[in-house]
């Protein structure tokens, strides 16, 4: 999981790239990178932790240009404490290529073995985007004998490496001289976004993000979403050219964009982000009704803050009050993408406190947005608990997590998911609740989908069906002896 964005501006971008990075900064707290470019050449700093605590002022100064790209990481694919696996990256050739990439690629030992032996190219990472930039600068160079650079070069080289690359990717990069070139994966697993605006001077300049909530706090009109497989080029006037560079495109997004990553405040494939977590909650509240009678509930609670909109719409169907009775100190990051058991634990108490008077001698139901690892929701229990609750009743937004999660979030593991090989009554023993409500596998579907044309979603942390049909028991097996969370 990350964020990306990319801007062709009348003016300098590095302050507005960088205003985005904050905007994103939920999407990725491991490192950050601005790459800008001025005329043939890239202006460059990239450094691990959080945005703001990564650009000083002299680092600004040096991102000169008029257009530009950055990025936030949470590393999925390569170590997270390796300065050699920040993104952007960049390619000599052709012309120069820097390139900021969301998702992950699933053939990953296929092509480090083809980057080297048959396309005669060198990595300097373990980092899946690295790979993918070095696929795209061979099958653009295969577009370019004796030919200036075109927009069908563009395509016809995505084309190729569509053909190439399996997992989600959607990616932005710079090309010296040229322009901005955006692609999405055919299933368009991982979100992006494309806006515009007009300059004072009737100047169209445009930016493409992973979240629409980047554009419109930017002053852009949202265009629309890229198709899956589509590929965009804006050229340094700002001339736009499109096309569709995947044989069989299918827009199957990721579920978990709208349970957990994404900000409420962003429109995903036409989908409000905060629309569908309410409705999570209204088809979780009909579930809560077949197990738990409402009368032995005195309050309803959400996890700060994705399950909040979900816990508002649970209140309201059972008619339970609702009340706030965890703290949340938001200077500390977002647990589930934590790297390491022992720092999510530690992190929690650090994050979250619960309010004694809000808890003492009542019956609470908890609403989660999800339960992952179970690491963090065990901690909530323990300290609702501590202050008092004399009943606790733990649901969750979104259904048991049973499968490992491949395409860019880091779930790799099948043995650190709490529902894995488990039944629901086990779940609740290993956590101490009292009862436990999972929401519907087809109704977190529906609930996200709905009034929408959106078919369907990848789904496969939860139900074990992944999208893209590459993914066998093999590849799941390697991927667990090979993470490092």
């Amino acid at each position: 999981m990350c964020g990306i964005v990319g801007i062709i501006s009348s003016k300098e971008v590095n302050q507005e790239i960088y205003d985005s990075l904050l905007l994103l900064q939920h999407r990725g707290q491991d490192s950050t990178g601005i790459a800008t470019m001025n005329g043939n050449v890239f202006h460059l700093h990239k450094s691990k932790g959080q945005v703001k605590e990564a650009y000083r002022t002299r680092d600004m100064r040096h991102l000169v240009g008029n257009i530009g790209i950055g990025h936030v990481r949470y590393a999925t694919k390569g170590a997270a404490d390796r300065d050699e696996e920040v993104q952007p990256f960049y390619v000599n050739a052709p012309y120069g290529i820097i390139l900021v990439h969301n998702g992950n690629l699933t053939n990953t030992r296929e092509l480090e073995k083809d980057i080297f032996s048959v396309d005669r190219r060198h990595t300097n990472s373990t980092s899946d985007t690295e790979m993918l930039l070095n696929i795209l600068a061979t099958e653009l160079q295969s577009q370019l004998p004796g030919k200036e650079l075109a927009p069908n070069n563009l395509f016809n080289a995505i084309r190729s490496l569509h053909l190439r690359v399996q997992g989600s990717y959607a990616a932005i990069a710079l090309i010296a001289g040229y322009g901005l070139l955006a692609f999405r994966d055919p299933f368009g697993i991982r979100p992006l976004v494309l806006g515009s605006r007009f300059t004072k001077e009737d100047k169209k300049e445009w930016i493409i993000a992973s979240e629409s909530l980047v554009l419109e706090n930017n002053d852009y009109k949202i265009e629309r979403d890229l198709s899956p497989g589509e590929a965009i080029f804006i050229s340094l006037d700002g001339e736009i050219f499109s096309k569709q560079c995947a044989n069989d495109p299918k827009l199957t997004p990721c579920s978990f964009e709208y349970v957990y990553l994404a900000r409420p405040d962003s429109v995903m494939n036409g989908i409000s982000v905060y629309e569908a977590r309410l409705r999570m909650g209204d088809y979780l509240a009909e579930t809560i009704k077949k197990h738990i009678t409402s009368g032995d509930i005195d309050v309803v609670m959400p996890i700060p803050d994705s399950s909040r909109p979900a816990a508002i719409q649970v209140a309201r169907q059972l008619g339970i009050e609702y009340r706030e009775g965890f703290f949340k100190n938001r200077y500390v990051g977002r647990t589930f993408i934590m790297p390491g058991q022992a720092e999510r634990k530690r992190s929690v108490r650090q994050k979250l406190n619960a309010m004694r008077t809000e808890f003492q001698g009542k019956n609470v139901l908890i609403v989660d947005d999800s339960v992952v690892r179970g690491t963090t929701s065990k901690e909530i229990v323990q300290m609702a608990r501590a202050a008092g609750a004399n009943n606790v009743t733990f649901t969750s937004a979104a259904p048991p997590v049973r499968y490992p999660h491949v395409y860019g979030i880091n779930m790799p593991n099948r043995h650190e998911l709490i529902a894995h090989n488990k039944t629901i009554p086990e779940i609740a023993k290993h956590l101490l609740i009292d009862h436990m409500v999972y929401q519907e596998v087809d109704d977190l579907q529906e609930a996200i989908i709905s009034n929408s044309s959106v078919k369907s979603l990848d789904m496969s942390c939860f139900d074990g069906h992944y999208v893209t049909g590459t993914i066998t028991q093999e590849y799941l097996d390697w991927l667990e002896t090979n993470s490092y969370s």
